[in-house]
């Protein structure tokens, strides 16, 4: 054999033996939602506010963690001044003002917390009276490119119209970090059609750090992106009332590491889902010359926990036309089906192969993948049945399925299978 052959050779089994081992779902050496993260909030004593913020920020601020503050009404932090919030900070919103936190075009936001020490955004009731939309949410406004047309766009939140415009030609614009950060209670609804997320990002460019962020308990999404350039790693959605994940304007998005951890009742009257995708708002407002939505997604796990009562929950994910998804080694559990496809985006390969998927695990889920349109066409089920796309469909109970769904602690939703609990 030659040194060529073998090396060839040797080069192959391990390209083999590394995939093989690639885990699904989330992964980690260690369970990574440990010390930081918290699914009782309604039971946590926070210190009452010994600060206000409120009104416009125009230079740089440092807020300490030995304060408590109180965000009254919509603070916007503007002239691209530099918010900085110490590890271990607690902010709570105001309920009666819709107390919101808005970082501009230019400006940053340094929310970087730690293991031991993570800030903390959260209602500003007390714990027997905490609810979904206690208060308005985090917004952060970029520079980075949405295909509406002109290239900008106005976040449709009753901002005032001159701190509230997004969007522009820098996909690496930086709006500062948030990690090892708490949401809870966000999302106020302020009218029948219009619901502020727990963090809202448009046009938001790639050199912002977003990573370790729990959202919980939020009245609409947990996360939204409305165009941008956005890398987002290590992020938690739970007991969100609308959608964990919602993609639109033509967002570039890599998410990695995540999971949205689903209530049926905890769930909108309209339908709620993990992942909704879609390309534009309204097509007459979109510029087609531009990118459509393209979502990366690694390592995800979507997970229904009351798999048997489907309540308000549908779908894990929905997704429109013009669209794009590629959803990498991932879990998805307990929906009723596993993905639901715009009925405008018909059954033509070009349209199916904008969606990839590939080592992704569909438990206890009731469907496949189906359209919207009420006839039935066998090309997505030959489609996607290719041994390419390596799904696999199966029916095991989540208590076997999951290291421990318990959260009378933290839970660990990595799998219980060879090699996964230990992140190789």
């Amino acid at each position: 054999m030659t040194t060529k052959l073998r090396t060839t050779l040797l080069f192959l089994f391990f390209s083999v033996t590394l995939f093989a081992q690639q885990p699904k779902g989330i992964f980690g050496a260690t369970n990574w939602m440990n010390i930081w993260t918290n699914f009782k909030p309604a039971q946590t004593d926070y210190n009452e506010a010994t600060n206000i913020i409120a009104g416009v920020i125009d230079k740089n601020t440092t807020l300490y963690k030995k304060n408590t503050y109180e965000l009254v009404g919509v603070v916007y932090v503007t002239n691209n001044a530099i918010l900085t919030i110490e590890p271990g900070t607690v902010i709570r919103g105001d309920e009666k003002t819709c107390g919101t936190l808005v970082i501009t075009k230019g400006s940053k936001i340094i929310a970087e917390g730690t293991e031991t020490d993570p800030i903390v955004f959260t209602s500003n009731k007390n714990t027997a009276n905490r609810r979904p939309g206690d208060w308005g949410g985090l917004i952060l406004l970029g520079q980075a490119p949405i295909n509406k047309i002109g290239g900008m766009g106005f976040l449709d939140f009753n901002l005032e119209p001159a701190f509230s415009q997004y969007g522009g030609g820098n996909p690496e614009d930086n709006s500062g970090i948030l990690k090892y950060v708490r949401i809870e209670f966000s999302g106020r609804k302020l009218n029948a059609l219009k619901e502020l997320n727990g963090l809202s990002m448009a046009g938001v460019g790639n050199k912002t750090k977003l990573e370790c962020i729990q959202i919980s308990f939020s009245n609409d999404d947990s996360f939204e992106c409305y165009g941008g350039n956005v890398i987002l790693n290590n992020l938690i959605s739970y007991r969100t009332t609308d959608d964990d994940f919602d993609f639109t304007q033509g967002v570039q998005a890599q998410i990695n590491n995540s999971i949205a951890i689903r209530y049926p009742f905890s769930s909108d009257i309209s339908g709620s889902r993990c992942f909704e995708i879609d390309s534009f708002d309204k097509a007459e407002n979109a510029d087609f010359t531009q990118k459509m939505t393209k979502i990366t997604a690694n390592n995800m796990t979507l997970v229904n926990m009351e798999e048997n009562q489907q309540g308000l929950v549908r779908e894990a994910i929905y997704i429109k036309e013009k669209s794009e998804l590629s959803l990498n080694n991932s879990v998805v559990s307990g929906f009723s089906p596993f993905m639901l496809l715009d009925k405008k985006m018909g059954y033509l390969s070009v349209n199916l192969g904008k969606i990839k998927l590939q080592d992704v695990l569909v438990n206890n889920c009731t469907g496949k993948i189906v359209s919207e349109s009420p006839e039935y066409n066998p090309e997505i089920d030959n489609w996607y049945s290719a041994n390419s796309f390596k799904t696999d469909f199966t029916s095991i109970q989540k208590t076997d399925l999951f290291a421990d769904i318990s959260l009378k602690n933290t839970p660990d939703f990595r799998l219980r299978m060879n090699n996964v609990l230990a992140g190789n």
